[in-house]
This record gives structure tokens, sequence and C-alpha cells, in this order.
């Protein structure tokens, strides 16, 4: 089945509130095996002039992964994610997300393509405070393979 293009442009409802915390940020620096201080002392965070242990860039996917799901579990949407290979991810920051941060990620299908076969699925999950900050925006591109002759 092929993706269904008037799935273009849909947003979908934002997640429940993620609370950053200073452990998970900890947790995934050594996952990254990233040793920068600024990610688990705040002290060193401060001198560098935040106002808390910050999050590495990538730590948004902790965060937009999971809100992605709704789009990959839309039945309507037509996509089979055992063909799918992931071509892109990209996160844009308006500022660092920092310890005791509460996010809230709201999905949208940004383009739907299909070139020689293969579909295209081109989301913005944008994460922003509960008071409506915008922090962060990930961009992911899937590519859905034809099915094999």
């Amino acid at each position: 089945m092929a993706l269904d293009a008037n799935f273009k442009g849909r947003t979908y409802p934002p997640t429940a509130v993620y609370e950053v915390g200073r452990e998970k940020i900890r947790e995934f620096a050594d996952a990254i095996g990233d040793p920068n201080p600024a990610y688990r002392d705040p002290a060193v965070a401060q001198d560098l002039g935040h106002r808390d242990v910050l999050a590495p860039p990538t730590f948004p996917i902790v965060i937009t992964w999971p809100a992605a799901l709704k789009v990959i579990e839309d039945p309507g949407l037509g996509l089979d994610f055992s063909r799918v290979l992931h071509a892109d991810q990209r996160f844009v920051h308006t500022r660092p997300i920092y310890a005791d941060d509460q996010l809230i990620a709201t999905v949208v299908i940004e383009d739907i393509t299909e070139r020689m076969g293969q579909g295209f699925l081109s989301t913005r999950t944008d994460l922003a405070t509960v008071e409506g900050e915008h922090v962060v925006s990930g961009y992911s591109k899937l590519v859905v393979v034809g099915e094999q002759p």
C-alpha cells in the first residue's frame, strides 16, 4: 500500500508533558559517550551562562521518537514500517533544552511524495514548553522502499 498523500499537512495532537531531568540528561550523555561536564554539573553549566545542566544537541530524539510513533502507527497513512529506511534526521534549536524543562511535542507531516517506486515521508516535530516557548524542531525523512518483484 502506498502512502496516502492526503496526510500531507496533518498535525497530530500534542503529547503529554515530558519533564526533563538531570538524570535523563546524564544518562543520554553517557549513552552517546559525551563527557561534557555541562551535561552533568549545574555549577559548570551556570559558569557557561546556562540556568542548569543542558542536554546534548541530539537529546530531543528521546522526546521526538515517541511522538513520531503517532505517525508510524496511524493505519490510515499506509506506512509499512518493515520497509522503512531512515534517510535523514536533524534538529534546529531555538535554545538549549535544560533540566527542569517541561516539553510538549507536536508532529506535523510536512511532505509525502513518491519517486521511482519509493515513498518519501517528511515530518517535523516541534518541542515547546508548556508555556508555549518553542525550543527545538526535529526533522525526519523516511523512505519506504518498494516491494521486491
